[in-house]
C-alpha cells in the first residue's frame, strides 16, 4: 500500500491545527490570578447574613412539617429575600419556590413555613452573602 506525502502532511497540519485549537479553549478557560484575587477579596469583605436560623417541627401541620425561623442579631433593619429548593417535587411543579421580602427588624424574628426534610433554603440580602441551610 502506498501512502502519498501530500495526505500525511495534511494528517501532520490537521492533528497540529487541532492541538493547537484545544490549547487555546484549554487557557481561555482558566481564570487568571488576578480575577481570582478580587474574587477572594470581594469575598472576605462581605459577610454573611447576620440571622441566626432555626428549625422547628411542627406535630400537626397540614403541609410540610418544618417551620424555619430567622432571627435579626444585627442592629439594623434587614430585608431578605429567600428561595427554597425543594428535595421532593412532581414532575408538574417548579423545583424551587420563592419566599416574598422578609423585613426583619432588629431583634425581631421572620418565619419561612411549609418546609419538607432535605429542603434547601437560600436566604440572601443586599451586601451580604447568602446564607444556605438544609432542613433536616
Amino acid at each position: 500500500m502506498k501512502t502519498s506525502k501530500k495526505s500525511s502532511l495534511c494528517s501532520v497540519f490537521c492533528k497540529t491545527a487541532l492541538l493547537a485549537l484545544g490549547c487555546a479553549f484549554g487557557l481561555a478557560l482558566v481564570p487568571s490570578p488576578s480575577l481570582k484575587a478580587a474574587d477572594t477579596a470581594m469575598a472576605e469583605k462581605m459577610q454573611c447574613v447576620p440571622l441566626t436560623a432555626t428549625f422547628a417541627k411542627v406535630a400537626d401541620a397540614e403541609k410540610a412539617p418544618y417551620v424555619l425561623t430567622l432571627k435579626n442579631d444585627s442592629k439594623d433593619t434587614i430585608k431578605a429575600s429567600a428561595k427554597v429548593l425543594l428535595a421532593v417535587a412532581f414532575h408538574a411543579e417548579a423545583k424551587a419556590r420563592t419566599i416574598p421580602e422578609l423585613v426583619i427588624e432588629a431583634g425581631k424574628s421572620g418565619t419561612i413555613a411549609d418546609l419538607a426534610a432535605g429542603d434547601k433554603v437560600v436566604v440572601s440580602a443586599a451586601g451580604f452573602c447568602p446564607l444556605e441551610l438544609t432542613v433536616k
